[in-house]
């Protein structure tokens, strides 16, 4: 269930709705942050920039539509040699050499065309492959929260339909954009060839032409823009909605969650509506352009052949000229449709694409005076975690982290426990780096290299693990490319998975994930310890890693965490209490401060809020992992937020 507000800030004039019912043509709802657009002068920027490094085929692809179009303008004059011929009655075999070259141009046009339109496509594909890699690769690394606050909408409509739009436009519309460009600036060249005055006529249409542009851009930028809004927005409610359906039926909101979605969707059709009478006008004015710029021509020729300037043959010529204009200049302009959209959908992936990469934090002394010795893998040396003076809050006025300081030390094995809410997620998230904190500082220092001497310090695991679609094996080497396969069986017996692995149809073979062979949800948390072992990080943090199991896999799947984690400094955030009290040291939080900090004894002992949860929770054991999980407490769970 949503709870975000789905009344709009303003209607299409700027003015308050009234009573919710107002569309919102494209506005956003209060809360949301959408991820940053950029602007049309960074936007070109970043095309010339991909464009840079493929210079070679953007001039050979531009050179050959050039020949293709200056060879399909030697056509008009071949006609008009004809009109002449027949004007001055002469023999019928003087045809024959016109024609003759006709064929010969149509073949020549027809070939260069096409190798014209294949580079420049080429190049367009490239480009857009590219750009696709670089929205991928920072839309990965863009922090949690800046996500959150934009919605899943709204990353997913431009992963998606912005993708599309700009990928239809490169393969459909560039190549023809180009040729139409062409074709009508060396058109009119040729016009000017054979008589200036045919020129200055058909610049008539120009003005009308000129203006429709204007006209057209200036309404269709912010019209397509919008659209776009509306269609993250309308996704994000869907995605709220499909997301909460269980939620949304148990309190009978089906009707209030349809209006929302009827809402956001005729806000989206509202405005694609705008845009096909926006396109529906722009036609209308073309064709006066056509019908004045072909007048002017035609007269002009009558007056010219009446003098005696020139030819029947040269006046066919001329409006023939102006008549196969039409097709290019509608094109073009009808392409600004395309270009706009594609433009839009453009600025929203860069806008991405320009997000700075988080910068890599300097290697402390330590580190530097072990890399010219990298470990060996199987000698793992912990690193040092230091959280000083740590506040954090997911929206302004509301923190769920007061003042934590925490020091794991090199090797140390941490259990964070607390009741639900307390802030330990929250926690585990900052000291992973999966968000930023509000105020103060974690530090990693490592005293080893791991494994490869290169990968990243802190690895989290939680218990929302994705299995992606292919090869078992395919699917560890996530977190090592260069894993043997001797080494993924090494890091699957650490986890006590190789058995289950093995007997699968095709081994580590086998496509698991969407489509393939379905793991169980124990077997899934036993993949990500795998990969955990793989990766070989100095940190290991733990969120829950074990809760998908039940108490059936509890015990497996907690021995397989203590063994991915031996030799790693970790933290621990414990879905039962049996992995708190085998912890070298136990942190409980409450209120999103760290409030006891020992070993199990020590705040057994103290007879504090550690001590509650433990009598509490041992207290509904009748064996030793016989009760089901959800008849234990829920203070052993969490959800931070």
């Amino acid at each position: 269930m949503s709870d975000s507000p789905d009344t709009p800030t303003t209607g299409p004039t700027g003015a308050a709705p009234d009573d919710g019912s107002a569309r919102d043509f494209g506005s956003e709802p209060v809360g949301r942050e959408l991820l940053p657009t950029a602007t049309p002068a960074r936007t070109r920027a970043a095309v010339r920039e991909l464009v840079r490094p493929r210079r070679g085929l953007a001039v050979a692809g531009f050179a050959t539509m050039t020949a293709a179009t200056g060879l399909g303008l030697l056509v008009q004059p071949l006609l008009g040699r004809i009109v002449d011929i027949v004007a001055d009655h002469r023999p019928p075999g003087d045809i024959t050499l016109p024609v003759v070259l006709l064929v010969l141009v149509a073949l020549a046009q027809g070939a260069t065309t096409a190798l014209g339109l294949s580079l420049v496509s080429r190049l367009g594909e490239t480009v857009l492959a590219r750009l696709r890699e670089l929205f991928v690769e920072k839309a990965l690394r863009l922090p949690l929260e800046q996500v959150e606050k934009a919605g899943a909408g709204d990353l997913t409509a431009r992963v998606t339909r912005d993708v599309s739009v700009v990928g239809e436009a490169v393969r459909d519309a560039l190549p023809e954009l180009a040729r139409s460009l062409l074709a009508i600036a060396l058109t009119l060249a040729a016009m000017a060839a054979l008589d200036w005055r045919f020129f200055l006529a058909a610049l008539i249409a120009v003005p009308v032409q000129a203006s429709t542009a204007r006209w057209y851009v200036r309404n269709a930028v912010p019209l397509y823009a919008r659209q776009r809004i509306a269609t993250g927005s309308q996704q994000q409610q869907l995605l709220d909605t499909i997301a909460g359906a269980g939620t949304v039926r148990a309190f009978r909101l089906e009707e209030e969650h349809t209006e929302r979605v009827t809402r956001r969707s005729s806000a989206a059709v509202e405005l694609t509506l705008r845009g096909v009478r926006l396109v529906l006008d722009f036609y209308n004015r073309l064709h006066i352009a056509e019908y004045a710029g072909l007048a002017a021509v035609l007269v002009t020729g009558f007056l010219l052949v009446r003098g005696g300037s020139v030819s029947i043959g040269t006046a066919t010529a001329a409006a023939l000229y102006f008549h196969s204009l039409f097709t290019p200049v509608n094109a073009a302009l009808v392409l600004l449709d395309d270009a706009q959209s594609a433009t839009a959908a453009l600025a929203r992936l860069v806008g991405v694409a320009d997000q700075p990469s988080p910068e890599p934090e300097k290697p402390e002394p330590e580190k530097q005076a072990h890399e010219s010795q990298p470990l060996p893998r199987t000698a793992k040396a912990g690193g040092t975690v230091t959280v000083t003076g740590i506040h954090h809050a997911y929206e302004p006025g509301r923190p769920v982290l007061h003042d934590v300081d925490l020091t794991l030390r090199a090797g140390e094995r941490v259990a964070l426990v607390g009741p639900s809410g307390a802030g330990k997620t929250t926690l585990a998230k900052l000291i992973a780096g999966v968000h930023r904190p509000t105020a103060g500082s974690v530090r990693v220092t490592t005293n080893g290299a791991g494994e490869s001497g290169d990968g990243l310090p802190v690895a989290l695991v939680t218990q929302e693990t994705h299995v992606f679609a292919g090869p078992l094996a395919d699917d560890l080497r996530l977190a090592r490319a260069d894993a043997t396969d001797d080494e993924l069986r090494t890091a699957l017996t650490a986890v006590s998975a190789l058995d289950w692995a093995e007997t699968l149809p095709e081994g580590l073979d086998t496509v698991v994930g969407e489509g393939g062979h379905r793991l169980t949800s124990a077997q899934v948390q036993q993949l990500a310890l795998a990969r955990l072992v793989l990766a070989d990080p100095p940190v290991a943090v733990l969120d829950e890693a074990t809760a998908e199991a039940g108490s059936t896999g509890a015990r497996l799947l907690e021995q397989a965490a203590d063994r991915a984690v031996d030799g790693r400094t970790a933290l621990v955030v414990a879905h039962r209490l049996t992995q708190a009290a085998t912890a070298d040291r136990i942190v409980v939080m409450d209120g999103g401060r760290i409030v006891e900090s020992g070993t199990h004894d020590e705040l057994c002992a103290a007879a504090g809020i550690y001590a509650s949860l433990w009598e509490a929770w041992s207290g509904t054991r009748t064996t030793a992992d016989e009760t089901p999980t959800h008849h234990r407490p829920d203070t052993t769970t969490l959800k931070d937020h």
